[in-house]
């Protein structure tokens, strides 16, 4: 049976084009990009990003600005994806006006992270941008973003392609994994 995109994420998606070169102005800032569309994304998917099931810290569901010990220092992803305390992914969150398909920081960035955590995925949003990067190896500062990226999604892209997301990303697949 064919997974499809739910109406939430229809409406993200037009609403996000209805005013692209809103969103997409450096005067649009991460914080309001997550509020806006990555949290109602990954609400789509199946996660409790707001912890309404009241769960316990240690057992929420996602984290935000997790912490992760990188060369002694600890750093903190935008979000950590968890199932019963076990980090799954983090998603390491910019504003849209970021080129994240060129820029090597936050390429970098998202995969340092979850490399030092020693996890097998990491993402990579703005929305507009949704980057999954394989963490199997070292990153290195200078590498270009396209290093270890395995899937790349524009926003036009999500409906279309839900089930693909929802197969890899879904709270209900992470379990089953």
């Amino acid at each position: 049976m064919a997974i499809s995109a739910p109406e939430s994420i229809v409406k993200l998606v037009k609403k996000f084009k209805d005013n692209e070169h809103i969103y997409t102005s450096s005067d649009f800032d991460e914080e309001n990009t997550k509020i806006e569309f990555i949290n109602p994304f990954f609400e789509a998917l199946g996660w409790d990003v707001h912890n309404k099931k009241e769960k316990a810290p240690q057992y929420k569901e996602v984290v935000f600005e997790d912490t992760v010990k990188i060369n002694g220092k600890v750093k903190a992803p935008d979000y950590s994806f968890r199932l019963g305390g076990q980090k799954i992914f983090f998603v390491e969150a910019k504003k849209p006006s970021v080129k994240l398909d060129k820029d090597k920081h936050p390429a970098f960035q998202a995969r340092r992270y979850a490399w030092n955590a020693k996890l097998p995925l990491s993402i990579l949003t703005d929305f507009e941008e949704f980057a999954v990067y394989e963490t199997n190896s070292k990153p290195h500062k200078k590498q270009n973003a396209s290093v270890d990226r395995i899937k790349y999604y524009k926003y036009t892209d999500y409906v279309e392609k839900w089930e693909e997301i929802y197969n890899v990303f879904s709270k209900k697949t992470s379990i089953t994994k």
